[in-house]
């Protein structure tokens, strides 16, 4: 977009989630006059955190764990767990004693440990396989997770981890499940990783999410921030005001021409919010593609006030901070019906006790819980008993245990966050072609075809996750931009 000769700032920020937090702060910590707009009251997008159920009971209404974010290339580089000046770190990020729990049924559930050779040695003659998958990637996490959020890097971080994953990762997870996996307990212990993807699980690539997502589990564990998801937007919020940035919240755009001139605009929305917003400032071209965007199936959620821990069938569920619950084919049933817009009734189920990591999200001996089932987008169906049938299966008494509950659906869940359109969590649906062309095929897929304009959310490459990669590699795109441009208008 063609700013005046004297721009008001160097760069304004549409959206301040983390991919537009993170590319705020690249910004201005490179020098530029920054402005972040933000439509809701609060900072953080999908890292808010809120008591909407009872006083004391700090729930997070987006992500929770963080694995990605200790992975990641751009949060690494911020450093945000790392003390400071003073002696303290921006962020305290605390593990749960055992990254993930599947409870299969009320009889049989399977543990990811950090360690691979414990996780191996309690799924039985599935063990060496699962080493033979899982060692050496998380062995090699820091180049395998740089050389895949980082996937238009030439060359690769780390071309020998990601040849590695790609030959292991590039299969379904249905037919690695069918073929190299022999029992339940590793094969729903896959399917509940793979199923991160929101796709199918017939379609290629969907064992890749579950390795990666399994990789970092032992290479770096899957954590909670201390005190809620918020404080990860604080901490982004502070460095940006530290760097000199400007955020307003309470700002909705409507449109770019409402806009302060800059050299540089960055959105961090979907491609649907895009459209809304540029009205003829994108070629035609570029407009159509984006119109073809498709979201993927959404989610209902629920978050729960407990008066106690969640009575686990298996105890030993109790020291895990996510846990997922269903067989290896409910959980494929449930994606493969979702995709294909109908509900199933016993759907499997992702859930998060983040306080048995992190026990100040709760009055003492109290407990939140959150949890999840994969619906068709935009579904108007009320959920909430699905999850507590299932929940109560695999934990009884669960309801027993209900203070408060706050459901969220689809359209509760765009309410909150517009960029979760129709539910769908992840910015556009993750099938092989778009996560390619995300949101086109190109080594710069965050610069769009006007000038100064760039895309940084989740329907950008890498994709959904707390990485902060879409708005890291936008702003690095727009630094590059306005370096070889030095004293013009972008």
């Amino acid at each position: 977009m063609r700013a005046s000769r004297t721009p008001e700032v160097d760069a304004v920020v549409v959206g301040a989630g983390p991919n537009g937090l993170v590319a705020a702060v690249r910004l201005a910590e490179a020098g530029l006059r920054v402005l972040v707009l933000e439509a809701a009251e609060q900072a953080g997008g999908g890292l808010r955190s809120a008591e909407v159920t009872l006083p004391g009971f700090v729930h997070d209404l987006g992500a929770t764990v963080h694995a990605l974010g200790l992975a990641s290339p751009a949060m690494r580089a911020l450093a945000l767990t790392e003390p400071g000046p003073d002696g303290r770190a921006a962020l305290e990020l605390v593990h749960p004693p055992t990254p993930l729990g599947h409870a299969i049924d009320a009889g049989r559930s399977a543990l990811l440990h950090r360690s691979v050779d414990v996780t191996a040695d309690g799924l039985g003659r599935d063990g060496r396989a699962w080493r033979g998958m899982l060692a050496r990637l998380s062995a090699n996490w820091p180049g395998l997770a740089s050389s895949v959020l980082d996937a238009t890097r030439l060359p690769p971080h780390d071309l020998g981890a990601l040849l590695g994953f790609g030959v292991r990762g590039v299969w379904p997870a249905a037919l690695v499940g069918r073929t190299v996996l022999r029992d339940e307990p590793a094969r729903a212990l896959l399917a509940g990783l793979a199923a991160h993807a929101a796709v199918p699980l017939s379609q290629p690539l969907t064992t890749g999410i579950g390795l990666m997502l399994g990789g970092l589990a032992h290479g770096v564990g899957w954590p909670v921030a201390r005190g809620g998801s918020q404080r990860v937007a604080d901490a982004l919020v502070a460095r940006l005001r530290a760097a000199g940035g400007e955020l307003r919240t309470g700002h909705r755009v409507a449109a770019l021409t409402e806009l302060p001139s800059a050299r540089v605009t960055l959105l961090d929305l979907t491609p649907r919010q895009v459209l809304a917003i540029t009205g003829d400032a994108l070629p035609a071209r570029e407009a159509r593609r984006l119109a073809r965007w498709r979201y993927g199936a959404g989610v209902f959620a629920a978050h729960w006030a407990l008066d106690g821990p969640v009575p686990w069938a298996d105890p030993a569920l109790a020291g895990a901070g996510t846990v997922h619950i269903g067989t290896s084919g409910q959980i494929a049933r449930t994606e493969r019906e979702a995709a294909r817009g109908r509900h199933v009734d016993d759907p499997w189920v992702l859930a998060v006790q983040a306080t048995v990591a992190d026990p100040t999200r709760a009055p003492v001996g109290k407990h939140t819980l959150w949890a999840y089932c994969r619906v068709p987008n935009g579904s108007p169906v009320d959920a909430l008993p699905h999850l507590e049938r299932q929940l109560e299966r695999v934990a009884p008494g669960f309801r027993d245990r209900v203070l408060a509950v706050h459901p969220m659906g689809p359209a509760a869940l765009e309410a909150w966050n517009a960029n979760l359109v129709g539910g769908d969590i992840g910015g556009g649906a993750t099938d092989l072609r778009q996560l390619a062309a995300r949101p086109r095929l190109s080594l710069t897929p965050w610069a769009m075809n006007a000038p100064g304009l760039y895309l940084c959310s989740s329907s950008t490459l890498p994709g959904g996750g707390v990485h902060g990669m879409g708005g890291w590699n936008a702003a690095g795109a727009a630094l590059a931009r306005l370096g070889a441009r030095s004293g013009e208008s972008a």
